[in-house]
């Protein structure tokens, strides 16, 4: 950073004293240094500002200007046939100079990705069939449903992991906390078990960005540059790469997805397993993890009660079900109808029973 603050020093006494010299704008000594110090800082400013840009934006407004300034050049040849003295053409021209070579600039800074290499070389690559893209976050690594899914075929394409991502997986599994020791070595073990799986690609991906500090934005810029998308659980994460234009496959929202539907008015049985947060309230849980909320079941606790389903709340962590419990004997008849057709059918579907049934008669 010294060398950085010492050659901006001395280039902006050197553009001082060279306006001193030369005196391009007042015979005055004191306005030319005012202005070529001025005019150094504005330098300045620009290039600590364009420190952080990204070298292929850079590289794009370099050749926009360039483009821009040639088209420009072109036309004003094309306007030989007007005098010299014409003021209107000699404005028109000028115009032409300084507006074709910055929306040049600003186009090519725009669309500067195009010069990174991955897109560079899909230019000449021939055609044939794409290859879909699914870049694994540390969540959803760690989190482990990732392997079944993968196990049921239902992800396809090549599964990419970045390489900092690995070491942030290997940087939680020596971390000193028990807990998050563990779980780091539970996402290596669930990455050397889809490795193994048998028609299923995993690539390791080298590619980084040393600009970006945060693993989030560097899974967002890998998952622009390969036009795949990000496999994760993380809920900040969906929103800003949403925000960003990249598609996201949330494990989470899958989950959701797939849990049955209940409405309101349906009954079922659920073990209540503690007390709730209101009063004479228990709460259950189904087989996918869904919180069931009863009334009047805070001295069921431990027991298998029947419930029937009073509302069901849909939040970003998962679904919940409100309900009551219904006392023995006040079970609705035509439930209990329901319950005895089924019954029913369960005989007639189930020819062992017919059998008994028979041989009992």
């Amino acid at each position: 950073m010294a060398w950085f603050m010492l050659a901006r020093g001395l280039f902006v006494v050197a553009v001082g004293y060279a306006a001193a010299v030369i005196r391009p704008i007042h015979p005055d000594l004191a306005v030319n240094v005012a202005f070529g110090v001025g005019l150094a800082l504005l330098v300045v400013l620009l290039e600590a500002r364009l420190r952080y840009a990204a070298i292929t934006s850079l590289l794009g407004a370099l050749i926009g200007g360039a483009i821009g300034l040639g088209i420009a050049r072109t036309v004003g040849g094309a306007l030989f046939w007007i005098g010299p003295g014409d003021a209107r053409a000699t404005f028109f021209y000028s115009a032409l100079l300084l507006a074709l070579p910055y929306v040049g600039a600003v186009i090519g800074a725009r669309r500067g990705e195009w010069l990174e290499p991955a897109r560079l070389a899909a230019l000449f690559r021939g055609a044939g069939p794409e290859r879909r893209h699914k870049i694994l976050d540390t969540s959803v690594i760690i989190d482990g449903r990732i392997a079944d899914i993968c196990e049921t075929g239902f992800l396809d394409g090549t599964l990419v992991v970045p390489q900092f991502v690995l070491k942030e997986l290997q940087l939680v599994a020596d971390s000193s906390d028990s807990l998050k020791r563990n779980r780091g070595r539970r996402g290596l073990d669930i990455l050397q078990k889809i490795q193994k799986m048998a028609g299923l690609e995993v690539t390791i991906s080298d590619v980084d960005f040393p600009d970006v500090r945060e693993v989030d934005s560097k899974l967002i810029e890998l998952a622009r540059t390969l036009h795949g998308k990000i496999v994760t659980n993380d809920f900040n994460l969906n929103k800003v790469a949403q925000l960003r234009g990249v598609e996201v496959l949330n494990i989470n929202e899958l989950a959701n997805s797939l849990k049955p539907v209940v409405l309101p008015g349906e009954f079922m049985r659920v073990f209540i397993l503690k007390e709730g947060k209101e009063y004479n309230q228990g709460v259950a849980y189904l087989d996918d993890g869904t919180m069931v909320v009863v009334d009047n079941a805070r001295k069921m606790i431990g027991r298998n009660i029947d419930v029937v389903v009073t509302s069901v709340l849909q939040t970003t962590a998962g679904k919940m079900i409100f309900g009551r419990h219904i006392e023995a004997g006040a079970m609705p008849q035509a439930q209990a109808a329901d319950r005895g057709d089924k019954a029913d059918r369960g005989d007639k579907d189930d020819p062992s029973r017919r059998t008994r049934s028979a041989s009992q008669a």
